[in-house]
């Protein structure tokens, strides 16, 4: 198992065409984004007193991105920690497998979209914050 660190998740920007008509952002598996995208799913209505994920991954890479309003990702490889606010829809959050998020403190009307490398598998899911940390030992 390699070893990731908060500090190999960063924000990452997308393309953004400019247009008087509107903007569009166009995000491409292993061009744009550093992996192939096998999954995409969207999280909203989420009330902003409510925490999403709560776990980590074994295997998945994922690309977070605030496609409408702010969130707020804790990312924590087991000894750091770090807060990252997401805003605009045309940055993302790589996150990397062994990395604990949370999402939290959703503005009014957000959506959150991942884009995720692997389909939904429940054996990559450390979904106990305890197993996590001796995961991560």
């Amino acid at each position: 198992m390699i070893k990731n660190s908060i500090y190999n998740c960063n924000v990452i920007q997308l393309s953004k065409i400019h247009n008087r008509a509107g903007n569009i952002t166009i995000v491409e598996g292993n061009l744009n984004v550093p992996f192939p995208i096998k999954r995409i799913y969207y999280l909203y209505d989420i009330p902003s007193n409510e925490f999403r994920g709560g776990h980590a991954h074994k295997v998945l890479h994922q690309l977070i991105v605030a496609v409408g309003g702010s969130f707020d990702i804790l990312l924590d490889d087991g000894l750091n920690k770090k807060i990252i606010r997401l805003n605009r829809p045309d940055y993302g959050l790589l996150v990397l497998p062994g990395i604990w998020r949370e999402l939290c403190e959703f503005s009014s009307g957000s959506v959150c979209l991942v884009l995720a490398s692997e389909v939904y598998d429940a054996d990559d899911y450390i979904r106990d914050y305890e197993t996590f940390i001796d995961y991560t030992k």
